[in-house]
């Protein structure tokens, strides 16, 4: 076996290992907290959201497919902001924004447990218990993270198959207790709210650009980077759509606005009663307490990143136990989100939020497009795609949420403040991890290879 063979037998991803990570990254929190938040804007037609969600999301999994071969870095669509906008004050003012959306996500997830949490023990259960069980576990997770979170990360490959086994269950049982009066389209909102709910939609396949962050990690990327990105989106697509049938033919419009918190326990009660709702309900913990681990460990490693490359203060570089002050600074921040926002207003500010980056990060891309070796169309497309469902999002919250608007712009204000505040004082700034000449020789090195 040559060296080139032996490195390549090292590689933790292949095809299918890639597929399970992306899988794995994007059903979770994101499904228990969509479900019922973008039904009571589409009704029964958020199952076509979840469908031109998941056409989005294959086209902006197409583009950072593209990117990560082309500028192979864990540093994900960091890296591909700054070599698509070059060293400067709008990459800088980017990446910054990218670690605010984390944050914001973050909130959103600890608020989906603490919700879960409380109607587990009381369906009419009350703020104050929702904030302290969201608060809880956000400050148990910090404290994991400290200490060192190698035995939760160990267990996350366990967690993956609980939550897929407890939704396919669920999704199978229900499905044989529809009520086809419950899917009338007639009693369906209008058709212009399945493009409203779409920010919602996308919110909860967002795990998928997690693959791209294997790259350095991956079997022959050129190959397996995007086939493991279509495979790992369009299996979750239907999963989703199929999930979505199942909870709006099992309870009426009503029902899922009135339990909008945790409508996909409450849609497990046909099916399995009383303890179908304390089953789904204790996935739904499962399934947010992991993925609330795994953000907090992926938002620390990004606010690091930041704070070398000089985009963060210096104060997040410092090491505390077995982590950095990024960790807790980072807990801070998020902790008066869910203190004084609902779990809807969080939300929504964080799948515009995401929605945006991934429409600056493709738009950049367009102008690398040589360089990918990725079609212009596709790019277009997801841009398109991006920047339009952050646009529909934004309309409806603009007149149902309106506060949310203002935090969403106040969030890219204070990025950009902070990023020129940065340059002012330190006279730091991001700088790209792979220099231009170091991936054309990478490239070539890939195209010399048998």
């Amino acid at each position: 076996m040559s060296n080139n063979q032996e490195a390549c037998g090292t590689k933790a991803f292949g095809l299918w290992s890639a597929v399970l990570l992306g899988i794995g990254s994007m059903v979770g929190a994101g499904i228990f907290i969509v479900i019922g938040e973008a039904g009571v804007i589409a009704g029964s037609l958020v199952t076509a959201s979840f469908l031109i969600g998941g056409v989005i999301a294959l086209l902006c999994g197409y583009s950072l497919s593209r990117l990560a071969v082309r500028y192979p870095s864990r540093g994900g669509i960091i890296e591909y902001l700054v070599q698509c906008y070059g060293e400067g004050l709008l990459s800088g003012s980017l990446g910054i924004l990218f670690y605010f959306a984390q944050l914001v996500a973050l909130a959103a997830v600890a608020k989906s447990f603490g919700t879960y949490a409380a109607a587990y023990f009381s369906a009419d259960s009350g703020s104050l218990l929702t904030n302290l069980f969201a608060v809880g576990v956000l400050l148990f997770f910090v404290g994991v993270n400290l200490v060192g979170a190698a035995t939760v990360a160990r267990a996350e490959n366990a967690i993956v198959v609980v939550k897929l086994t407890a939704l396919l269950v669920f999704m199978i049982a229900a499905l044989l207790f529809i009520k086809p009066a419950n899917l009338a389209p007639g009693r369906a909102p209008g058709v212009i709210n399945i493009f409203y709910a779409l920010g919602l939609t996308f919110f909860a396949f967002q795990g998928f650009s997690v693959i791209t962050n294997s790259v350095e990690d991956m079997r022959d990327p050129r190959h397996t980077m995007l086939r493991s990105m279509f495979w790992a989106i369009g299996l979750v697509t239907v999963l989703y759509i199929a999930i979505s049938v199942a909870v709006f033919g099992n309870l009426p419009l009503a029902e899922i606005i009135r339990d909008k918190d945790f409508a996909l326990a409450a849609a497990a009660q046909p099916a399995f009663g009383r303890w179908g709702f304390k089953i789904m309900a204790a996935t739904a913990l499962l399934a947010t307490a992991s993925a609330i681990n795994a953000t907090l460990y992926a938002v620390t490693q990004i606010s690091y990143t930041l704070a070398k490359d000089g985009d963060l203060p210096e104060v997040y570089e410092y090491s505390v136990f077995h982590n950095t002050t990024g960790l807790i600074i980072s807990a801070i921040l998020i902790v008066p989100m869910i203190l004084f926002l609902d779990l809807s207003d969080i939300t929504t500010i964080a799948a515009i939020a995401v929605l945006l980056i991934q429409g600056f990060t493709h738009a950049g891309h367009f102008f690398r497009r040589h360089q990918t070796g990725a079609h212009p169309a596709w790019i277009v497309a997801a841009v398109l795609g991006s920047f339009g469902a952050a646009g529909f999002a934004i309309a409806h919250a603009s007149r149902s949420q309106p506060l949310t608007v203002f935090y969403v712009l106040g969030i890219f204000v204070l990025a950009f403040l902070f990023e020129m505040g940065l340059r002012q004082f330190s006279g730091r700034l991001v700088k790209q991890q792979i220099p231009e000449s170091l991936a054309e020789t990478a490239r070539g090195m890939k195209r010399l290879k048998p």
